[in-house]
């Protein structure tokens, strides 16, 4: 049953950001009114995890997933969508959250077995840490019944990934009725159409709970420290090798991870990928503490001026 509900004046006021907020997945303490139709939201519980990523567009602040995830399955379809370089930005994300990713490679019934076996383990070398990865069509009943058995009761699992890799079929397929309506994929550059416009908390039979999210074309985010450790950890644990502590890893002569690109152990392109988004992260890091300093210095701004009329009064 839904039912609508606000936010406490206080919990409004008090925000520095989106942080401050509830999402879907928070659990929070509320009162109910006029016959459990209306909430006020008091307080936002603790969460043992945090999905986030940066705002889409020129907007420098968080934008929130979900809350109290314990699984998160990443989907991509194994034809046009498959791409590595967007998927290593997902697990940086999730990896930052503390949350554990699952790889779920869709569509498996428009490859070959040999085309299959090659992204599957690309899709595996991304961490040094057992990955769990899943080729799965929705037209499959056993494979759904694969992904099903991932699945434990009282944990909240979510689905992301780009419009059109059937994520909406693959819930519809887990919930077992076709509750959320899908749509087809464009035929002239195998781009999804936006099928899921917002994020929902769905409970299952099996005593799981599931988000979906609408499909991402903007993967930025900033505040990943440990998420790029974990993510690429082999390119990290490098960084310790190179001949001056303050190494920036792009043309030192000592460079570890330079050296490392030379031998052939790590892909110039996963290198590029790290490197661009360290770059991102900070550069969005500081524009965002420069903006939170900008608004508490104009709050100060707006308290003074509010106590000088105050004293003239």
């Amino acid at each position: 049953e839904n039912i609508y509900a606000e936010l406490l004046g206080k919990i409004l006021h008090t925000a520095d950001s989106a942080i401050d907020l509830p999402t879907v997945g928070d659990w929070v303490l509320a009162s109910f009114y006029d016959d459990n139709t209306l909430a006020i939201i008091h307080e936002i519980l603790p969460r043992k995890s945090l999905l986030k990523r940066k705002a889409s567009g020129k907007k420098v602040d968080f934008q929130l997933i979900g809350a109290n995830i314990d699984v998160a399955f990443i989907v991509q379809s194994l034809n046009e969508n498959f791409n590595l370089r967007r998927l290593e930005r997902y697990l940086v994300m999730i990896n930052e959250s503390k949350i554990t990713p699952v790889v779920l490679l869709s569509k498996s019934d428009l490859c070959t077995p040999e085309e299959i076996a090659v992204q599957l383990g690309e899709t595996e070398g991304l961490l040094s840490t057992h990955l769990h990865v899943q080729p799965f069509s929705n037209e499959s009943d056993n494979d759904i019944s694969s992904i099903r058995s991932l699945l434990s009761p009282g944990h909240t699992y979510c689905l992301l990934g780009s419009s059109g890799v059937g994520k909406t079929t693959l819930l519809n397929s887990l919930i077992g009725s076709d509750q959320f309506d899908t749509q087809t994929v464009s035929d002239k550059n195998s781009k999804g159409r936006h099928t899921t416009t917002s994020r929902q908390l769905i409970q299952l039979d099996c005593g799981a709970m599931i988000i979906d999210t609408p499909g991402m074309r903007e993967l930025g985010n900033f505040s990943i420290e440990e998420g790029l450790e974990e993510t690429f950890d082999e390119i990290t644990s490098l960084a310790t090798q190179c001949r001056f502590s303050d190494c920036t890893h792009t043309s030192e002569k000592g460079c570890a991870i330079l050296q490392a690109i030379e031998d052939g152990d790590i892909s110039k392109e996963r290198y590029q990928n790290f490197m661009k988004m360290a770059k991102e992260s900070a550069f969005h890091e500081m524009s965002f503490i420069e903006k939170r300093q900008k608004d508490k210095n104009f709050g100060k701004h707006i308290k003074a001026v509010m106590k000088n009329k105050k004293s003239r009064r």
